[in-house]
């Protein structure tokens, strides 16, 4: 039956000026409709992603999990952290799967979103990564960092950082509120290249080493516990990625099925299976 199939797509990046223009829009969301079902029964919802790893859970979901639930996932890729959003507001999308609180909460705050979400599903463990030395010890002074410039993943790569001791914020900062303008104590002097977060891969090269976030590193085949020289630890995480929707459809059945298919044995032992290496960790 046609509910079986997985159908993924690939959003194709827009300007700046375009996003900009979009997200002006963010207190409309006219085309808001939310899960539809068909005269088959079967619930189509629309999500967005990013491309690894929630893209390939979404997609073992559709395939395995889905359709005795009467589920049909039409699955959006998108590679930035600006557009799932913009496109859950106005109506595009029915949820998406790509951040997680401190992030989403830092949106609604800029942008004015209504936005609820769900229990995590699973964290992408932060990693410092170096293509010149093997042990965070031989980093060179003022070496190169390469951090994200988002605000809501900035002070988690600073403490990080600060976990072995390369620098002290100041007190009261920490993971969630952190800047490089919170930085007390630099004695190594290192030297620190904000920038997007997914040209940090790119730019590693250049610099003596790069905080990167988790779901990059996996699209680049790096695997945080064999490749980094610091690892964050999954214990007790607050970054777990999440479904969030639309504050009006959180009680949506459909969507609230998802979430659960989401965190089922069944996901978490595909999480397991498909990065056995700690890439990726089950957050429930």
């Amino acid at each position: 039956m046609s509910h079986f199939r997985s159908r993924t797509r690939t959003a194709a990046l827009l300007t700046l000026s375009a996003i900009g223009l979009t997200a002006c829009g963010a207190g409309g969301g006219d085309g808001a409709a939310g899960p539809q079902t068909g005269d088959d029964g079967v619930t189509t919802i629309a999500i967005g992603a990013s491309p690894t790893p929630h893209t390939r859970i979404l997609e073992f979901i559709d395939k395995e999990l889905a359709p005795e639930a009467e589920l049909d996932l039409e699955i959006t890729t998108i590679a930035d952290y600006v557009q799932p959003n913009v496109q859950l507001q106005e109506g595009t999308l029915d949820a998406n799967y790509f951040q997680h609180e401190p992030y989403l909460e830092e949106q609604i705050s800029d942008r004015g979103y209504d936005f609820a979400h769900y229990r995590g599903i699973h964290i992408e463990p932060y990693a410092l990564y170096s293509d010149t030395v093997e042990d965070v010890g031989d980093l060179p002074q003022g070496a190169q960092i390469g951090v994200s410039n988002d605000p809501a993943n900035q002070g988690r790569a600073l403490e990080l950082l600060q976990s072995a001791d390369l620098i002290t914020l100041e007190d009261g900062k920490d993971a969630t509120n952190a800047t490089l303008n919170d930085i007390a104590d630099n004695p190594k002097e290192l030297e620190f290249t904000a920038t997007d977060p997914a040209q940090l891969v790119r730019a590693l090269e250049d610099l003596d080493g790069a905080v990167i976030n988790g779901n990059y590193a996996l699209e680049a085949d790096l695997v945080p516990t064999q490749d980094g020289l610091l690892v964050e630890d999954g214990e007790d995480n607050p970054y777990a990625n999440f479904i969030a929707v639309r504050s009006e459809d959180k009680d949506d059945p459909a969507l609230q099925k998802l979430n659960e298919l989401a965190r089922s044995p069944e996901v978490e032992a595909y999480i397991e299976e498909t990065w056995p290496k700690g890439g990726v960790l089950p957050a429930f």
